[in-house]
């Protein structure tokens, strides 16, 4: 990938809140996921209403669009690539007696194919605590129960859990005050963002991740190792790719100057970032993958490059 010379990293360290403008940076999916399933499961359909209105969706922004277009319907739910939709709306399925046939595909397929995620409908009825030993200890089974209608607090929750709370309890705000729940932006890709834009103007800007998603941008720009990942953030490792073992190798492949097959949307968007500030030229196979997360990833970096 070719790369600006200084004048352009002069326009660039300029203009960073321009760039920063939340053109480029696509919905809080975790936060969506999260009020549109509480409109599926409680018969509202403002989350048709809002994603219809909506351009450049991520894939799973997508797949809770079409899915809240079947919902109510005798039609499989696709839910495309999405684990957490998957997870949310099998539970529910599961706690209702919904009997729900569920459509998946690519990397969701197989994890569901070689056991990785459980299919045991009596899970509904484990606590919170049980939920979360799940699946490598994903925590999207206890959110799904929270969102179903779970009512234990768990004592200093992990960021999932926190945000799960913090949505359930805006969105039964808003409906009591017979208002519309309110959108966010993806903190955490905003949060890269600004700090590639920093790192590409030649400054050292501090970054400390703080959830899950960050690892592999964390990783990437030496801001933490493997083995702090691994510590404090398990499950990565069974992940849609093991994440621990897929940046090793990407990372590796840059540097003898191979072809990045990895379809891991965040690590094709961490890496592309590194080959940028590093003026490493990364060739990436699987372009499209960063829609899953970040739809508009590459016209924001041709605004830069």
């Amino acid at each position: 990938m070719r790369r600006s010379g200084p004048a352009k990293r002069s326009v660039v360290g300029q203009n960073l809140k321009y760039f920063m403008n939340k053109k480029y940076i696509p919905l809080d999916k975790y936060w969506t996921l999260r009020m549109g399933v509480l409109d599926i499961l409680n018969g509202y359909k403002d989350i048709n209403n809002f994603l219809s209105q909506q351009t450049s969706l991520a894939g799973d922004i997508l797949a809770l669009k079409n899915v809240a277009e079947v919902w109510e319907t005798d039609k499989p739910v696709d839910v495309s690539e999405c684990g957490t939709l998957y997870r949310m709306l099998q539970f529910a399925s599961w706690k209702k007696g919904l009997n729900k046939i569920f459509i998946t595909h690519a990397t969701l397929t197989d994890r569901i194919t070689r056991g990785a995620i459980s299919q045991d409908p009596n899970i509904v009825n484990l606590s919170l605590q049980e939920l979360l030993k799940l699946d490598k200890g994903t925590s999207q089974w206890a959110t799904a129960a929270i969102l179903c209608g779970n009512t234990e607090k768990l004592e200093n929750p992990e960021y999932h859990i926190a945000l799960t709370y913090e949505a359930r309890e805006h969105w039964h705000n808003q409906r009591r005050k017979r208002e519309v729940w309110e959108p966010r932006y993806d903190e955490t890709i905003d949060r890269q963002a600004e700090t590639f834009l920093k790192l590409l103007n030649g400054e050292k800007p501090e970054y400390i991740p703080v959830q899950p998603d960050e690892y592999l941008f964390a990783r990437t720009f030496s801001y933490m190792s493997r083995a702090e990942g691994e510590k404090r953030w398990p499950r990565l490792a069974g992940h849609e790719s093991s994440r621990f073992e897929e940046m090793d190798k990407v990372i590796a492949q840059v540097e003898m100057g191979e072809t990045i097959a990895s379809k891991d949307h965040r690590v094709i968007q961490a890496i592309t970032m590194w080959g940028i500030v590093n003026k490493k030229q990364v060739k990436i196979a699987h372009k499209d993958a960063v829609n899953k997360s970040w739809p508009q990833f590459w016209d924001f970096l041709a605004q830069l490059v």
